[in-house]
């Protein structure tokens, strides 16, 4: 028990590092479901099988655009935690790929929640720091803006390592009871991930002027750049 948490902690603190990124530091889109799977993936060893999840979360996360939101689930930690449990299960049952993205769907769910109870943390201290702040005082900016930044990199650990100390052997004893065909564990997921990301393109293209079009001459061009 005491090595599958130690063994948890390197993971844990690049769900962490991600998780900073979503909002708060350097917003450089390491927190996209593709890299932050990978790199969870490349962690266990097997950076391809978090390749593959990234890319069917990342399907998935394109239903909540990454501005003018509150309240949305927070991928980058998810990620993290399933491409670390898919690229640990992935040799051993195909029933591994729904599970783990299940997996990950959860984490994002309480990894979303985190960061409102966070927002609320930091409007608290935002209130002790009201005069210092109105005075114009350096130092409580910094340590307002510094202080938030290191809660949020706990958020992101925290969340990580309490996922996969838990979904961990959840997830092992799905792969260990449940063995779908190949074919069946990837349409399945492909199809939701699908689903989910055609109903978040008809939004745009009926909330925004010309989306469509747009769309449509970016992927002409691309597939023109792509077979050259």
């Amino acid at each position: 028990m005491t090595a599958a948490i130690i063994s948890i902690i390197p993971i844990a603190l690049l769900g962490g590092i991600i998780g900073l990124d979503v909002v708060s530091f350097p917003q450089a889109m390491v927190s996209r479901p593709i890299v932050a799977a990978t790199l969870g993936g490349a962690f266990v060893g097997n950076g391809s099988a978090g390749v593959l999840i990234g890319v069917i979360l990342e399907l998935i996360a394109l239903d909540t655009l990454p501005f003018g939101a509150s309240k949305y689930p927070e991928w980058g930690s998810a990620a993290v935690t399933g491409g670390a449990l898919f690229a640990a299960e992935s040799g051993k049952s195909f029933g591994a790929l729904p599970a783990s993205v299940l997996a990950a769907l959860l984490t994002a769910s309480v990894s979303g929640w985190s960061m409102i109870v966070h927002r609320r943390l930091i409007a608290r201290r935002m209130g002790s720091y009201r005069d210092r702040l109105e005075e114009g005082s350096r130092s409580a900016l910094l340590s307002l803006h510094l202080g938030s930044m290191t809660m949020d990199l706990i958020r992101g650990t925290l969340v990580t390592f309490l996922a996969l100390l838990v979904l961990t052997p959840l997830v092992h004893a799905i792969v260990s009871i449940w063995a779908p065909s190949p074919a069946t564990s990837r349409a399945v997921v492909v199809a939701v991930g699908a689903l989910v990301a055609a109903g978040a393109l008809w939004k745009i293209f009926h909330s925004v002027r010309h989306a469509l079009l747009l769309f449509l001459g970016g992927l002409a061009i691309g597939l023109l750049l792509v077979n050259r």
